[in-house]
């Protein structure tokens, strides 16, 4: 009888309260942000995931939210574009393969450079550190200390360690952005 109830609540959530949020999704190549955002759209985790060329879109609806996710490719050609798709964004959330230690001074410079556009001041950054099922990844600490987190100003900064394969930690990210789908 409760199962009714919360759908009929929260069919009228989505009817009469709802709230749309852009969130735009970036990292390097390689870093799981396709897998990520198949897997919190409802669908399942594959290993043999196709390199996004330009972006994807994708809707996840969760309660009287809807995410309209922007998931842009991460090779050198693509990144360029990073900052005309972040713009007038709720949320920016940078996927960061944490067990691959090699590509995290690219990965690093990368964000900085983002972050430094005075176009992007204020909207929220959710730096995630996926891959978090491997051996050797960094921890969260690891990660905010080899990124210089802590230097990023003009906008709230967190920091998750997160898989997309072993649904680590989703929850959490879910939590952070639609407590900022009302900003």
């Amino acid at each position: 009888m409760a199962g009714i109830f919360r759908t009929i609540y929260d069919w009228l959530l989505r009817m009469f309260w709802a709230t749309e949020m852009d969130v735009t999704m970036i990292g390097l190549q390689n870093a799981g942000k396709s897998s990520l955002l198949r897997v919190l759209a409802g669908g399942e985790f594959t290993v043999d995931s196709i390199p996004t060329i330009g972006f994807n879109t994708k809707r996840v609806q969760k309660g009287h939210v809807t995410l309209k996710c922007w998931d842009l490719g991460g090779q050198p050609r693509f990144r360029p574009m990073w900052e005309r798709y972040c713009r007038g964004v709720n949320a920016i959330v940078y996927i960061v393969d944490a067990a691959d230690r090699a590509a995290l001074p690219v990965a690093t410079d990368e964000l900085h450079e983002l972050m430094s556009k005075p176009t992007l001041d204020g909207i929220p950054l959710l730096v995630l550190g996926n891959k978090s099922d491997l051996p050797n990844k960094l921890s969260v600490d690891e990660l905010i200390d080899a990124m210089d987190l802590k230097s990023i100003t003009h906008r709230e900064v967190s920091c998750y360690g997160i898989s997309a394969k072993e649904e680590t930690n989703l929850d959490a990210v879910l939590h952070w952005l639609i407590a900022r789908a009302s900003r």
